[in-house]
């Protein structure tokens, strides 16, 4: 039988998710020490609303990716400790999902800095 949903608990259990990466994951660890300074500095832009909340969306694809890219990881390795070409695949498509996050961002800030400057 399926547990009964309860906001608090499954609210728990995200935040026991972020502090697993937070202590487990250096990819982000790095992000957000990348990440929280450059929303300082989406804040104290001379922008559009609609700007400052595509420079912050942009950026936190980056750490959905990342926890995905985690989950994916952690769900391989539980499944076998041996190196398979499928398990390769997975965790590869899986960090590729973190690369175009990256990308996207780095894409949505050069354009909007870019405007900004020019």
């Amino acid at each position: 039988m399926k547990p009964k949903y309860h906001f608090f608990a499954n609210a728990r259990y995200a935040l026991e998710g972020v502090w697993a990466m937070l202590k487990n994951e250096r990819a982000f660890q790095l992000e957000l020490a990348i990440i929280l300074p450059a929303l300082v500095v989406d804040y104290f832009l001379p922008i559009d609303l609609i700007f400052h909340l595509l420079l912050a969306v942009v950026l936190f694809v980056i750490l959905i990716a990342e926890a995905f890219n985690s989950a994916i990881e952690a769900c391989v390795d539980l499944v076998t400790a041996d190196f398979h070409p499928m398990a390769k695949i997975a965790k590869d498509c899986a960090s590729a999902g973190v690369f175009f996050g990256i990308v996207l961002a780095l894409l949505v800030w050069g354009v909007v800095l870019f405007g900004l400057l020019f």
